[in-house]
């Protein structure tokens, strides 16, 4: 059964079966975990061939060896990037871009140590 309902602005919220979408929803990048130098994103949304890169918060910089790409053609899933030894300790994000370079989703803050 779907059923359309109209909402403030040109997108529309459809429901099938309990799942609500509403307009177009933004990829994220949900949770992070760091356990022996090896970074796990768990993302939501993310199309196959985005990339992600470690930014370093203090400065804005992209650090160029942590990036990896999203091999999954399932938009839900997680990946890993192991971290060099030269990744000094200090306030972090993830950053994912979409196969044409724009921004697509950023993670919450995380301390590398």
């Amino acid at each position: 059964m779907w059923l359309t309902v109209p909402v403030a602005g040109p997108t529309v919220a459809v429901q099938d079966f309990g799942i609500s979408i509403c307009g177009r929803m933004k990829p994220l990048i949900s949770s992070i975990e760091i356990e022996n130098r090896v970074i796990v994103a768990k993302y939501q949304r993310l199309m196959v061939g985005a990339k992600v890169v470690l930014i370093e918060k203090a400065s804005g910089r992209q650090l160029p060896e942590t990036v990896t790409r999203v091999a999954s053609t399932v938009p839900v899933g997680a990946l890993r990037i192991r971290l060099p030894e030269a990744i000094e300790p200090g306030t972090y994000f993830l950053r994912a871009f979409n196969g044409h370079g724009e921004d697509a989703a950023q993670s919450a803050d995380f301390e590398i140590r």
